[in-house]
């Protein structure tokens, strides 16, 4: 039997084995029922030999069972070695879009700054986009901005519901539900009916900016602007303020960057159109007429605004020529962010 029993390697014949000599009607098994049958003397010297054999069966099926399986573990890691030597997998990660990147940068420096994050609305009514922006209907104004019109018509004939063209509504907003002093800053997507080309798109993102408390001066708008441009493009990029009208903000400005693309050396330049600067938004101090809409007191209060666009930031920051771009889903382009 113990000849037999080293001729097995695999678990169902070793289990056949055990079932055959020690089961309970094995071999073994039946030779030891069989003791009764015998005188006294003969018993106890074939039961001792019985229980010898029995021993040493069972201590070899032992020793047996753990060969088998120690084999086969040794067989199963040789299938499934694994060589940690070589080189891993390449996993494709997920990135950022470079808008989203900018989009963060922009709004951490002025966090950083003590300034607030608010979101409003992308589909806004004409009153908060226009009306409380001293922008009243008939406004010559309102042509700076390619409107796209909800289709909705209230019982006056009118469409008061729009897409919103700048993330300025926001303003009226904030002030109507909060008392000064006002620190906040307004991401959101921004819609004009107008063509795209290298520096204009149909749908854009914008940063809205807002600070409302008493003595605030047009110093403090430019300070922290040029804080701003620190932040963002280091000590060594130029920066230029010049006169511009908003009709929600008096006096107005624009705030330029120094062309990355031409530095002023191109006259056919895409980017700044051979003028060397680029503009990246718009500021002023908040009109009295804005301030007393919102039921603050513009003798007491002022404050200053300003709006930029994440993606000229992004153009100026890695050197892209064209707008568009970000929005192509080129993952050439993508890939390289």
């Amino acid at each position: 039997a113990l000849q037999e029993l080293s001729q097995i390697d695999n678990p169902d014949e070793l289990e056949q084995w055990r079932v055959r000599i020690l089961g309970r009607r094995g071999e073994l098994t039946g030779i030891l029922r069989g003791l009764a049958q015998l005188d006294l003397e003969e018993r106890r010297q074939v039961g001792a030999l019985g229980n010898q054999a029995k021993a040493a069966l069972e201590e070899g099926l032992e020793k047996r069972g753990r060969d088998i399986s120690e084999a086969r573990l040794a067989q199963v890691a040789d299938l499934e070695r694994i060589d940690v030597t070589l080189p891993g997998r390449p996993v494709a990660t997920g990135r950022l879009h470079p808008t989203t990147q900018v989009l963060r940068e922009i709004t951490d420096a002025f966090v950083a700054m003590g300034f607030s994050i608010v979101e409003g609305p992308e589909v806004e009514w004409d009153h908060y986009n226009f009306e409380m922006l001293n922008i009243p209907q008939g406004h010559p104004a309102r042509d700076m901005w390619n409107t796209l019109w909800v289709d909705y018509v209230n019982e006056e004939g009118q469409r008061p519901m729009l897409l919103r063209t700048h993330t300025s509504p926001m303003q009226a907003r904030v002030m109507e539900s909060v008392q000064p002093p006002v620190r906040v800053i307004v991401p959101g997507k921004c819609y004009r009916y107008e063509a795209t080309d290298a520096t204009h798109e149909w749908h854009f993102y914008q940063v809205e900016g807002l600070a409302v408390d008493e003595g605030i001066t047009f110093a403090d708008l430019k300070g922290t602007l040029y804080e701003f441009a620190r932040r963002l493009f280091g000590t060594e990029r130029k920066v230029r303020f010049r006169c511009d009208y908003f009709p929600f903000v008096e006096p107005g400005v624009d705030m330029s960057i120094d062309c990355f693309s031409c530095e002023g050396n191109d006259s056919s330049c895409r980017i700044c159109r051979g003028s060397g600067w680029i503009e990246i938004m718009g500021a002023g101090m908040v009109h009295p007429r804005v301030l007393a809409g919102v039921g603050y007191d513009p003798e007491k209060y002022t404050g200053f605004a300003f709006g930029l666009g994440p993606e000229r930031i992004a153009m100026l920051k890695y050197g892209i020529d064209d707008i568009r771009h970000f929005y192509s889903n080129d993952l050439r382009f993508l890939r390289q962010f």
